[in-house]
C-alpha cells in the first residue's frame, strides 16, 4: 500500500478509500503510513553499507580470532624456555651475591691485616680510571678513600 501526499490538502491520500484500512489496527495503519513517506532507495543504500560493514567486522573478527590462536601457539612454545632462563638469571643472581660476599669479606680482612697497602691499592686503582674516563675527574679527586677509614673498617666473621 503507498500514500502519496496531496500538497494542497496536505493529508496522505491513497487510490483505495477508507473502508480498505478498517481490518488493520491503529498501529499497522500508522506503520503502513510511515512507509510510504520513507524513500526506499535510501533505505536499500542503507542495508547495503550495512552488510558490507558486516562483511568488514566479520574479516576483522577472523584476523584477531587467527592472531590470537597464533600468539597462543607462540606462548606455549616459548614458556618453558622463558622459565628456563629465568631460572638461569636466578641461580647467576645467587653466585654473583655469594661473589660479592667473598669479596667483601677479603676486602674486610685485607683492610685489617694490610690497611696502608688496601688504600695505596684503592687509590692506585682510581687513578687509573680517571686517565681512563677523563669525565670523571672531578669524582676521582672526591672519592680517593684515605687510609684512616681503610683502617676503621670491621673484621670479617669469616671466610667459609
Amino acid at each position: 500500500m503507498v500514500f502519496e501526499m496531496d500538497e494542497s490538502k496536505g493529508t496522505p491520500e491513497s487510490d483505495y478509500s477508507i473502508e480498505c484500512f478498517q481490518n488493520y489496527t491503529a498501529p499497522e495503519v500508522f506503520i503502513q503510513g510511515l512507509a510510504g513517506i520513507v524513500n526506499q532507495q535510501d533505505v536499500e543504500t542503507m542495508i547495503r553499507a550495512q552488510k558490507q560493514m558486516l562483511q568488514r567486522f566479520e574479516k576483522t573478527n577472523e584476523m584477531l580470532t587467527n592472531c590470537n590462536a597464533l600468539s597462543a601457539s607462540r606462548l606455549k612454545a616459548v614458556g618453558p624456555e622463558f622459565k628456563k632462563h629465568t631460572q638461569l638469571l636466578q641461580d647467576m643472581k645467587k653466585d654473583l651475591d655469594y661473589i660479592f660476599k667473598k669479596i667483601r669479606a677479603i676486602k674486610l680482612k685485607l683492610a685489617v691485616q694490610y690497611p696502608e697497602a688496601l688504600a695505596e691499592a684503592q687509590r692506585s686503582s682510581l687513578a687509573e680510571e680517571c686517565e681512563e674516563d677523563d669525565e670523571r675527574n672531578d669524582e676521582c679527586d672526591t672519592n680517593v678513600v684515605d687510609e684512616s677509614s681503610a683502617s676503621n673498617i670491621n673484621k670479617p666473621d669469616s671466610l667459609d
